[in-house]
């Protein structure tokens, strides 16, 4: 079913039009100002981005450890972060369509519990145990793939048409702190893997905060339950709920389905799919095997690659605020294109003048700020090409076929890299070839975001 609504006018107050006319309920959410709930269920989202996130990360940092405690090979090492990255694929397919059929809420709390319980078993596991360790890295990817898939649709359906990039892009501007807080946590707790393993569980927590939040209105509405809707509304308002507006006319339409996306909404799923791979493979890389490369091809030590990437999540975080700001000023489309030819210069600088580790660094700086600082828009504008019942199903499915790049990514460098034990050998060599092709991919990821709908400023109702 398909949810219309008109578009809002102007507004004098609150509560009616410059005419007169009584406002709709997200009209209503279009002219006041944010209140304490809604700023509730977006720092909801940044939490449980940066915590999911920052296992996710310390990963990366975890096999930078263990590439000389267990000997792992360049093959090995890959096909642990490569795990990582299937799960995800995984958890952005099977958690989009689950949320359009059973909630935000309920798919937001499923994917905590996945990724909490297989990073509580990685803990005990036994030394030289790496096969298990990516076999449950599987498990943690799938619920680390799911949320923000599900996070985004959650905080859009909540706020004002005007702020809803900046604001849902919010979601995946702080995603870096999760790799800030690996870094620092590496700096204290230096070569204890365990115990980095174990400040993943912490998340678990995010349930106490989700219990305080209801499901969104529009998903309501597109179930059929339009008092509960008014009541998530009134919640989101602050108001009581016999203030809260008239809910728009429903049009019910063939119910959403894999088929009727790849019938009706093809070209934003290609779209969606192939841009996003594209983005997705550099920047993967280096978070994956970033750590490792600085510590074993250029001679950092543990310590000075834990404080360099304190300076990787803060440029990132930078390049995520910018992005997510900057699509509400001059568009989607501008904002993916110029920061794809950035990020792609950075990455043809990596290739190409790595003549110090700390070129390399200043090149990884450069991609991080941009090549994935854009993710501070690129789901958030994914998600605004499909209407609302299959919003989640859409970017879930579309995301997912691009997330193939975590698995495409890792793997690639590891044979790159080849079966010597990693910690022995990695010849600079492999960094020109990578990286020349992650700047070509970027490239063409940037032109591809071209042909996207633009959606500035447009409300939900009318995508």
């Amino acid at each position: 079913m398909i949810i219309r609504e008109r578009k809002a006018p102007i507004m004098s107050d609150t509560h009616v039009t410059q005419a007169g006319e009584a406002l709709t309920a997200y009209e209503q959410i279009d002219a006041r100002p944010l209140t304490g709930h809604q700023k509730s269920i977006i720092g909801l989202a940044i939490a449980g981005n940066i915590s999911e996130f920052f296992d996710m990360f310390l990963i990366g940092f975890v096999v930078s450890l263990l590439t000389s405690a267990w000997h792992l090979t360049g093959i090995s090492a890959g096909i642990i972060l490569a795990c990582s990255g299937l799960g995800t694929v995984i958890g952005s397919i099977l958690w989009g369509r689950l949320a359009d059929r059973f909630g935000r809420k309920h798919a937001f709390q499923w994917c905590v519990l996945c990724f909490v319980v297989f990073t509580a078993l990685s803990i005990f596991l036994p030394d030289g145990a790496w096969i298990l360790l990516a076999i449950l890295r599987i498990g943690v990817g799938i619920g680390v793939g799911g949320l923000n898939i599900i996070s985004i649709p959650y905080v859009q359906e909540f706020v004002p048409a005007k702020q809803r990039g900046m604001l849902s892009g919010l979601a995946s501007v702080f995603i870096p702190m999760g790799l800030l807080l690996g870094s620092v946590s590496q700096s204290l707790i230096g070569d204890n893997w365990r115990l980095l393993v174990a400040l993943g569980v912490i998340p678990v927590l995010l349930l106490l905060w989700l219990a305080t939040v209801p499901e969104s209105p529009r998903f309501y509405q597109s179930v059929g339950r339009d008092d509960d809707a008014r009541k998530a509304l009134a919640w989101a308002l602050e108001l009581p709920v016999d203030q809260v507006g008239a809910l728009p006319q429903i049009e019910q339409e063939q119910k959403a389905s894999y088929r009727l996306l790849l019938s009706k909404h093809l070209k934003p799923l290609a779209i969606i799919s192939v841009g996003s791979f594209c983005f997705i493979l550099g920047s993967f890389a280096i978070q994956s095997w970033g750590q490792t490369l600085m510590k074993d091809a250029f001679g950092f030590s543990t310590q000075m690659v834990a404080y360099l990437f304190m300076g990787v999540s803060v440029a990132d975080c930078i390049g995520r605020f910018g992005s997510a700001w900057l699509a509400d000023v001059i568009g989607r489309r501008w904002t993916m294109f110029s920061f794809g030819i950035i990020g792609a210069l950075g990455c043809f600088y990596a290739a190409f003048f790595h003549n110090s580790g700390w070129q390399f660094y200043i090149a990884v700086l450069v991609i991080m700020t941009f090549a994935d600082g854009v993710f501070g828009i690129l789901n958030a504008f994914g998600g605004e090409q499909f209407p609302n019942d299959v919003r989640s199903t859409g970017l879930g499915l579309g995301y997912g076929i691009g997330a193939t790049a975590k698995i495409v990514g890792p793997i690639f460098m590891g044979l790159l890299v080849g079966g010597d034990y990693v910690s022995q050998h990695i010849n600079i060599g492999v960094v020109t070839t990578a990286f020349t092709f992650f700047g070509v991919c970027l490239v063409i990821g940037a032109v591809i975001y071209l042909f996207a709908q633009e959606t500035k400023g447009k409300d939900l109702e009318s995508l």
